[in-house]
């Protein structure tokens, strides 16, 4: 099963990801609410996030992580459609948008626009 692997530490926050993302789902239109892809920015730490599955209700289990001993609210690295943060909504119609991987087979037009190479496409083990 193929998966979008991306390394946090590569990620220049350029938004290209984004651009490419909503001109494969949207045809000409070049509009980053519209991706299912997002680049976050906390401080001085970037956080690309993949759209994932929708959830009805806010996290319960909500917690703070730590990554090379800073400190994050895991929301930051959350990548589930749900309504305390509707990052993942297509901004005309409130549908939430999923990551497809740009068809079948993958194809990420994501991981094919990051010119820092912080997005590959990976083989997970079965």
């Amino acid at each position: 099963m193929k998966r979008i692997k991306i390394d946090h530490k590569k990620c220049n926050g350029c938004r290209h990801c984004e651009v490419a993302c909503s001109l494969h789902h949207y045809e000409s239109e070049v509009n980053p609410r519209k991706s299912r892809i997002k680049v976050y920015m906390e401080g001085e730490n970037i956080f690309p996030v993949l759209a994932g599955p929708l959830t009805e209700g806010e996290c319960t289990a909500k917690r703070n992580i730590f990554i090379d001993g800073e400190e994050f609210d895991q929301c930051s690295l959350c990548h589930a459609s749900c309504p305390l943060r509707p990052w993942f909504r297509e901004p005309e119609t409130e549908i939430a948008l999923k990551c497809d991987f740009c068809g079948d087979p993958p194809d990420p037009s994501c991981v094919k626009w990051c010119p820092s190479q912080a997005l590959t496409v990976i083989e997970l083990d079965q």
